[in-house]
């Protein structure tokens, strides 16, 4: 009867080693550094590409967004930016936009604002206003003049995000609105507006 176990988890031992693994979603860039290939402008504000940068600038008043040609349930992204105006800025998830216009009709953003004390890698959004933000300790971790290095994961209702090595959210939503859709850049300016990202890389995690 010992032999026979034994001889029966040898052989399921055997079997799952055997068995092929899930191959690991590795990280590759969404942007090129030349050009905005797979990329689309929602609104009149101005995006180019300078040097390897993607530059977001505001030449109206209104709202701005760079959107992601590709949807998205679940992904890991990671980006380095860096606020050369008094404009705001957000990584949006999940969003969607009223036909023809910029104005925001589903999904939350990741907060991105270099102005101390207004919550970068906090999540507002979904008309529903703030629903988590970064705890007072970390305020200080964004960089004014300076890049930040930013990674944001969203897997179901669940958000984290990492400014300059430092988890400032891990948030599991108890009421998600929206589900899928593109990433999206923001330029919240009132004509501030001046971010500049670059190193922008990806990892889908979308399972379909």
């Amino acid at each position: 009867m010992l032999r026979t176990l034994v001889f029966t988890f040898l052989s399921a031992t055997a079997l799952l080693l055997a068995q092929p693994k899930s191959p690991q979603v590795k990280w590759a860039p969404i942007f090129d550094g030349k050009t905005l290939n797979g990329w689309v402008n929602v609104g009149k504000e101005e995006w180019r590409v300078e040097d390897g940068i993607l530059h977001g600038k505001a030449v109206t008043k209104a709202y701005g967004y760079l959107q992601t040609e590709k949807t998205y349930q679940d992904f890991e992204m990671a980006l380095r930016f860096k606020c050369e105006g008094t404009g705001n800025s957000g990584i949006f998830f999940h969003v969607g936009f009223k036909p023809g216009t910029p104005d925001v009709s589903q999904g939350l953003q990741f907060e991105v604002d270099c102005t101390l004390n207004e919550h970068t890698g906090g999540i507002y959004g979904d008309g529903r206003g703030w629903i988590v933000w970064p705890t007072a300790e970390n305020e200080p971790v964004v960089r004014r003049d300076d890049w930040n290095e930013m990674v944001v994961k969203v897997v179901g209702n669940r958000y984290t995000s990492r400014l300059n090595g430092v988890v400032m959210v891990d948030f599991t939503d108890p009421n998600p609105k929206s589900f899928d859709g593109p990433i999206a850049l923001q330029l919240h300016s009132g004509g501030a507006g001046n971010m500049k990202f670059k190193d922008i890389l990806l990892r889908d995690l979308t399972k379909r």
